[in-house]
């Protein structure tokens, strides 16, 4: 502990300002909002993916409509493309392996009596809980799992695709033995939403909402972060998580975080690996999925992570993208800029994205908001973020995709 404290205050001290391997100063403290971007601690509730995990699939049917597509097909719908996300956004530290049942678990009620909807009755959703649970007790055993997925009939009359959620039960359920406490309500058409199951489950490991809900539902969702992380859009050209996000679940080691302090007009300069890129082994190839601790996707690495601590609650974050990995279609490269708030809720912009290109946009029809899609800094660009005194040089590109940049702090 005393050669950690000394080193750290023979960095504070240092001048000019310098990236400091130990990412703590920059590591903002877990508040009380709904998914607090916080990562000093976990919080135990979650189940944290940095293992295998299993999850299993009930697929519910009601006595008012007869299926007219099977569990296998339901299941195809969402695997293995969502196993394969995590995959290979956890560089193969997480594998979530599903348990889908083979038949349908018929429900007591008609599916109109739910009143099943995006802003659901509490008492009703209640009510559609407890009878799939109790429906699927007699054949799944719950004590198995991590993971519970309840996927309705979609074609079933009173189901609306759009109620799609992660329930957290303040009461949990219990079966088995064990406590519920939240559960994926699955509503989606067949086929579904691209990668709505993956959106989903990141709520299960306590990832927040990243897109912007307008007050009357109607206007832009995506004006927070476009297209650049899976829990702002599940359309998303580059879904990939944000570093942050592979940070806070365990995905990203402190030592592949760099915290950058210090003042003056020096700067810091230092390599950013891109963010898809297997530590200290390149990509996965699209498409393909390795397995846990393989070639493909390494355990080893460089920084792939800048933090620049703006307030008590805030930091500034800055990460190589590209096309590559899950953000193989983005349609735009460089180093990307977003603020973080620990004490922000979901869905009230506990991230959004910095646009370095302001004036023009990117990838328009393609793209869930164009104006973010050029958001990053390319490379010979420098800028310098708007309200902050923090200004970013991108001055090169290796061969192997690593970018070197230099963040400058204070005057």
């Amino acid at each position: 502990m005393f050669t950690s404290m000394a080193a750290l205050a023979a960095t504070s001290l240092a001048s000019p300002p310098v990236a400091v391997p130990l990412s703590v100063p920059c590591t903002l403290k877990r508040t009380e909002a709904h998914h607090s971007e916080g990562l000093d601690s976990w919080n135990a509730a979650y189940p944290r993916p940095v293992r295998r995990l299993n999850a299993v699939m009930v697929f519910l049917s009601f006595p008012d409509a007869e299926p007219l597509t099977g569990p296998a097909e339901l299941t195809a719908d969402h695997f293995p493309a969502t196993s394969r996300f995590f995959e290979r956004a956890s560089y193969g530290k997480f594998r979530l392996r599903p348990h889908p049942l083979r038949e349908w678990i018929r429900m007591p009620r008609a599916s109109t009596a739910y009143a099943i909807r995006r802003d659901w009755n509490t008492a009703a959703r209640t009510a559609y809980l407890r009878d799939a649970l109790a429906a699927a007790d007699r054949r799944v055993d719950f004590s198995r799992y991590d993971v519970v997925y309840f996927v309705a009939d979609p074609d079933a009359p009173g189901v609306d695709s759009d109620a799609t959620k992660v329930v957290n039960l303040e009461v949990p359920l219990r079966a088995d033995g064990k406590d519920i406490r939240r559960v994926v309500t699955v509503f989606e058409k067949h086929p579904p939403d691209r990668l709505v199951l993956a959106h989903e489950t990141g709520h299960v490991f306590d990832l927040p909402d990243l897109y912007h809900r307008p007050a009357d539902g109607k206007g832009d969702w995506d004006t927070y972060v476009g297209d650049w992380d899976l829990m702002g859009s599940q359309f998303g050209l580059a879904p990939d998580l944000f570093g942050w996000h592979k940070w806070k679940l365990g995905w990203l080691e402190p030592r592949q975080v760099a915290c950058v302090r210090g003042a003056g007009g020096h700067g810091t300069r230092l390599t950013l690996e891109p963010l898809a890129a297997g530590p200290g082994s390149g990509t996965a190839a699209a498409g393909s999925v390795a397995s846990a601790g393989s070639v493909g996707f390494g355990v080893g690495g460089g920084t792939k992570l800048a933090v620049v601590r703006t307030a008590r609650d805030r930091v500034l974050a800055f990460e190589a993208r590209g096309p590559a990995g899950n953000d193989r279609a983005a349609c735009s490269q460089g180093v990307l800029v977003y603020r973080v708030r620990s004490e922000a809720e979901s869905g009230r912009g506990p991230i959004e994205v910095v646009d370095a290109h302001p004036g023009s946009g990117a990838c328009w029809g393609d793209s869930v908001y164009g104006p973010l899609a050029d958001a990053p800094v390319g490379l010979g660009e420098s800028f310098t973020v708007p309200g902050e005194d923090v200004r970013i040089e991108v001055e090169d590109r290796a061969p192997s995709g690593a970018w070197t940049v230099k963040i400058s702090t204070g005057s």
